[in-house]
């Protein structure tokens, strides 16, 4: 449609974390720009993560989808077998095997697990490797070397089907318990379909998707076609979930952007700090229980992954939201092209296919943006980080 942001594509981020695959083999693994500094769980005081059909826009030849939308899903990959797990056999030295795995475990995931305060994790991380090889009746195998959150391995079923491990880093805040919980209460519609989950160890297994919608090559119109179509169906009711509101994420957004905006020497302007915490303040007001409901709150490119039935999402945050929540982190996404046109085009193209609120759709962009671009400014992801941050300070200017 005319008012869609030109299809270019935008610079490819360094690979982090998460559930994301490989072009090669369909494993799931790869590049998640925000996950090193996702908000704290407000409950906690550490980490804050962050329906049906969506509708379309009138049709006036076909105008509701923009250039280049040619469907592109498809079944996932074939994955390579392993020899399956028999329940109860003997394998012999699980403990070397476990200690093989662990000593494979990247270098950022280990030094942010020493800054946690996560020595007796890695320490004890063989035994627990070999553990839940025993008692989850798996193989592990080859462990990705891209993530930087958990240890993230391929796995093999006792049956032979393919899946992928995750051992998160433990750190004060919910952080495994709320990305469990979305998993659980999507049941596979929209998400990843957890196979096993251990809250107490934060262990996950979940099946094996293909490739990410980061490296399908479409054009941003198409992208979000897709991102909007998959959010829309993790959106529910679930009032007793026991995740983040979305109001103590906009209070924790708010502190956030302040504080490191201070510490790494105001890299944006004063007027556009202001300005999202205006938007951030109106949006805590906003929150209304009884409209809120389960939302993934890091709905990108790279957390999107090829299954054999449509799209999911990997990775959530967990939060219990307004659903414009998740439309904001795809007005934070492709600042370059945002900026382009008119970057309210954009809003109000995701607010018509969804039927959802584009103002409540365009202040969680203003907020995201702000504080994804400090947080790629801190961790040294450019150009994007000073694109976002650009970006931020234009449309902070044409809103004074």
């Amino acid at each position: 449609m005319d008012n869609e942001p030109p299809s270019h594509q935008p610079p490819r981020r360094p690979t982090t974390d998460g559930l994301r695959p490989a072009a090669a083999d369909g494993v799931s693994r790869g590049p998640d720009p925000d996950d090193a500094s996702r908000p704290p769980d407000p409950g906690d005081a550490s980490r804050l993560p962050g329906s049906g059909d969506a509708s379309r826009l009138p049709d006036s030849g076909d105008a509701s989808r923009p250039p280049g939308s040619d469907d592109m899903t498809g079944a996932a990959p074939a994955a390579r077998s392993r020899p399956p797990v028999v329940p109860g056999a003997p394998r012999p030295d699980k403990l070397t095997v476990g200690a093989g795995i662990a000593a494979a475990l990247p270098a950022t995931v280990r030094a942010k697990a020493e800054a946690a305060g996560a020595h007796d994790w890695l320490r004890g991380l063989p035994q627990l490797v070999a553990e839940i090889q025993e008692d989850w009746a798996v193989t592990v195998g080859r462990v990705y070397a891209d993530a930087t959150e958990a240890l993230v391995a391929e796995a093999t079923m006792a049956d032979g089907s393919p899946a992928v491990l995750k051992l998160i880093v433990p750190r004060l805040g919910n952080a495994a318990a709320n990305e469990i919980t979305v998993l659980r209460l999507a049941g596979g519609d929209g998400c990843a379909r957890l196979l096993r989950h251990d809250v107490a160890r934060q262990a996950l297994l979940v099946e094996k998707l293909g490739p990410s919608l980061s490296e399908l090559g479409l054009p941003v119109g198409r992208r979000l076609e897709i991102l909007c179509d998959v959010a829309s169906r993790v959106w529910r009711p679930v009032p007793d979930a026991g995740l983040p509101t979305g109001a103590a994420k906009g209070a924790w957004l708010g502190a956030f952007i302040t504080d490191l905006w201070e510490r790494l020497g105001r890299p944006c302007a004063e007027r556009t700090v202001t300005h999202a915490l205006a938007c951030a303040e109106r949006r805590v007001a906003a929150h209304d229980d009884e409209r809120a409901v389960l939302v993934h709150g890091d709905v990108h490119q790279w957390n999107t992954l090829r299954g054999a039935d449509g799209f999911r999402l990997v990775d959530p945050d967990g939060l219990l939201a307004e659903p414009e929540y998740d439309l904001g982190v795809l007005m934070r996404e492709d600042p370059v092209e945002l900026m382009a046109a008119d970057p309210r085009d954009r809003s109000r193209w995701l607010a018509a296919r969804t039927g959802l609120d584009e103002t409540a759709v365009w202040e969680w962009g203003v907020v995201e943006r702000v504080s994804t671009g400090l947080v790629l400014t801190q961790v040294g992801l450019q150009p994007v980080a000073t694109q976002m941050l650009a970006a931020a300070d234009a449309i902070a200017a044409m809103s004074t």
